[in-house]
């Protein structure tokens, strides 16, 4: 059986939220929210935009943040390293690859970029056969936030894998 995250007892290993260099303290909350809710892991890495004191960051996440599992790392590298064999999948707008094809398991990692750029361009290069992106039927959008996409993502990636019965 697998340690229960914040309270979430499961038996099956927690999904992991991966936010590169966010700059906006309340898509971060929002995101910490979500994990607090679903047992996910957050994880920050690199140069943040914004304090982890910062009230917006602390308000949009409300009272949850004692039950979030948060982990800040300098780079992805060093994540990486320490997943031991994880299964990295990176969300960009700049595949045509939906995430619905995606096929997640438990304990996945679910990459996302900075609001303003998204992932790097050569890391996308060296993973392209797991990049995926969130089809947009309205041309006229360019992207959706970013706590709205770990959201989806995160939902589908539990209901692949029962993790919402």
């Amino acid at each position: 059986m697998v340690e229960p995250i914040n309270g979430i007892h499961s038996s099956m290993k927690p999904f992991n939220i991966v936010l590169i260099e966010p700059e906006i303290p309340p898509n971060t909350g929002n995101i910490a929210r979500l994990c607090a809710a679903t047992g996910s892991v957050l994880h920050l890495v690199g140069q943040l935009g914004f304090s982890l004191d910062d009230r917006y960051l602390k308000r949009a996440g409300l009272d949850y943040w004692e039950f979030v599992s948060l982990k800040i790392w300098p780079d992805l590298e060093t994540l990486q390293a320490s997943a031991e064999g994880g299964r990295f999948f990176y969300l960009t707008t700049k595949v045509t690859r939906s995430y619905l094809d995606a096929g997640f398991l438990p304990g996945d990692y679910i990459v996302f970029g900075k609001e303003t750029k998204g992932l790097p361009g050569e890391l996308l290069e060296a993973n392209p056969e797991t990049c995926f992106t969130i089809p947009m039927p309205s041309e006229k959008v360019r992207s959706l936030n970013l706590s709205t996409s770990a959201g989806i993502v995160l939902y589908e990636a539990l209901r692949q894998s029962g993790g919402l019965e």
